[in-house]
Parts: structure tokens; sequence; C-alpha cells
């Protein structure tokens, strides 16, 4: 349709780079094209650390998992939301600062999007990209390698750099499952789970020479029949963001 959209359809996750440092240019125009993401009311909400120092990417990739990637791209960029800039400024004039699980939400948000923004803009290079949850396993050891203040938390973290591999693409949900026109429609979304499974089990035989053949729905199950992350709203907290 056009190269933006073909861009957007070609997205696959990297997870193996060449040992190549992203030139000076390619980050300040990736970085400057988060900072053009859409941000709630102007209030830019957030904060990104990147990551060059070899020692830190290390001490950051055995944070997430020892997840080697993060170490070897040519650029690591941790995404922090952050109400301590507003609440410098509010004071600043003279205000109180106040916020809650609203401004939470919206820092939250804001580094999602100028992450999205960034990504798009490092594939737009030739470049490949992998969003790190990981890095919240362990988010006050993350949180003070990187010095951050009170009301400054990690969100995530983003692999950049050389693709040094090309895995295929992975399919997604069938649009009727995700996109509805008006009102929920539970019954489209069960029919495009049904449907999404056995899309699923195709690709992971397919992946995996025929050694596993997991289902999307096996796949949450196994991944949600426990509490993900429970320390993260306590470790929030204590940063001393208000979830009310």
């Amino acid at each position: 349709m056009n190269s933006v959209i073909d861009l957007l359809m070609n997205h696959r996750s990297i997870r193996k780079f060449k040992p190549e440092p992203l030139a000076a240019e390619q980050k300040k125009a990736i970085l400057g094209a988060a900072q053009m993401a859409s941000t709630s009311s102007n209030v830019q909400a957030y904060s990104i650390i990147a990551v060059t120092d070899p020692l830190l990417k290390k001490e950051l990739a055995e944070f997430a998992g020892n997840q080697a990637y993060v170490e070897q791209c040519g650029l690591f960029l941790v995404f922090c939301a952050d109400l301590s800039r507003l609440r410098n400024v509010t004071e600043n004039c003279g205000e109180i600062f106040h916020q809650n699980t609203e401004s939470f939400l919206v820092a939250s948000l804001d580094a999602a999007l100028a992450a999205q923004n960034a990504a798009i803009a490092a594939e737009s290079l030739g470049l490949g990209i992998c969003y790190i949850g990981g890095i919240r396993n362990v988010p006050h050891k993350v949180s003070e390698a990187l010095r951050l203040p009170e009301l400054v938390y990690p969100v995530f973290g983003m692999c950049i750099g050389v693709p040094d591999q090309e895995p295929s693409l992975r399919p997604r949900l069938p649009m009727g499952a995700v996109v509805h026109e008006n009102a929920y429609d539970t019954g489209a979304v069960l029919e495009g789970i049904q449907e999404y499974d056995e899309t699923t089990r195709r690709y992971y035989r397919e992946r995996t020479g025929g050694q596993s053949e997991m289902s999307w729905s096996r796949s949450m199950a196994d991944k949600y029949r426990l509490p993900v992350r429970p320390h993260i709203k306590p470790f929030v907290e204590n940063r001393g963001f208000k979830l009310d």
C-alpha cells in the first residue's frame, strides 16, 4: 500500500545483532522521533536512558534474565515513566503536586508511545529492535544501576542494532478477534481464538521442525495461571507513585 505500512507489516523482534554500534546520526534520529510521539496534554511524562557502556549493558542483561542480546545490541534504551520532572516544575511554580492512578497511567503510556516511535524509526533505518519487558524482573536493581530518582520507574527496555538474523513473521490474532465495530463481539473473539490456535500450532511446528505445536491459548494459560510480576505494584508505590 505504501512504504510506511509495508514497514509496519514486516515487524519482527530481533534477538541477534552484529557487533556494530549505531552511528551518532542514527541515534539522534531515533531519539528525536521518540520525542515526537503523541503525549497526553503535552506532559511528556517519560525519560529515556540510552545505555552504551558495555559493563552497564552486561549488568542490565543479567537483570533482564540473562538475555544476551541486551549486551550485544548496538544501543540499549530504557524507557521510564517519569513524574519527577512534572513534580519539579509544579513545585517551582509554587503549587502542590498531586498525582494518582491516572497520572501513573499517563506516564506509562507516554513511555510506550515514545518507544513505538523509536522502534519504527529504527526499523526505517534498516535496524532491528526487541522490546525487553524483563527489565521489570528486578526493577529496584535497574533503578539503582541507572540512578533513577523518586517518581521514575523503568517500564521496559529496547534493544536496537544491526540485525544478524531474519526470523519469520509471527502471526497475529485474526482481525475479527481484535477489532469490533460499534460493540464488543464475544462470539467473534472466541471464533478468532480457535482459528488462531490452529495458526500458531502450524507456526511452531514449522519453526521447531515438529518439536512443538504450542497453541496460543495454551501459551497464554501457562503465562497467566500464576500472578505475573506481583512485585511491581509495591515497587512503584515505593518509588513514590500513588495508585489510588
